[in-house]
C-alpha cells in the first residue's frame, strides 16, 4: 500500500494581483517543478495551524490564512497525496526561500506557463478562472 500524505498550500497573493509561486529544489521530491508552498499536516492540526507553521518554516513570513481554493487527491508513483490549497496574504516578514530554489511573484494569466507539479495544478486551473483574488 502507497504512503498517504496530507498536505496544505498557500496560494499567496499581493497587491499586484501576482501569485507566489515555489520551485522545488533539485534535492528534493518532484524537484525543479513549481509548487505553492505548504507542507504536511502533522497529527491534531488543523488546515489553517498547518499552514501557518509550514509557511513560517519554507518562507520566513507570517500569512493570514483565506478561503478555500482546490481539494486535490492525486495518485503519485511511490504516494498519494491529498493537496488542500487556500488563498493567502502575507501579515509580516522579510521573504527568504529556506527549502525552494526560487520563489517568484507571477500574474495569474502567466502561471499556467510555468511547470507545476501535477498535484499543484488543478489549483492553478482554479486560479486562472477566477476574476477576483
Amino acid at each position: 500500500m502507497k504512503k498517504h500524505i496530507n498536505v496544505v498550500a498557500a496560494v499567496i497573493h499581493n497587491e499586484h494581483k501576482e501569485i507566489l509561486c515555489a520551485l522545488r529544489s533539485p534535492v528534493m521530491a518532484l524537484p525543479n517543478l513549481w509548487e505553492f508552498p505548504g507542507g504536511k499536516i502533522e497529527e491534531g492540526e488543523s488546515h489553517e495551524t498547518a499552514l501557518i507553521r509550514e509557511i513560517q518554516e519554507e518562507l520566513n513570513i507570517q500569512i493570514e490564512v483565506g478561503e478555500n481554493v482546490e481539494d486535490t487527491y492525486f495518485e503519485y508513483e511511490d504516494f498519494t497525496i491529498q493537496l488542500t490549497s487556500y488563498f493567502a496574504s502575507i501579515n509580516s516578514g522579510e521573504m527568504k526561500a529556506t527549502e525552494h530554489a526560487e520563489l517568484r511573484w507571477v500574474t495569474i494569466d502567466k502561471l499556467i506557463d510555468l511547470e507545476w507539479a501535477p498535484a499543484d495544478i488543478p489549483s492553478v486551473l482554479t486560479i486562472k478562472n477566477l476574476q477576483n483574488i
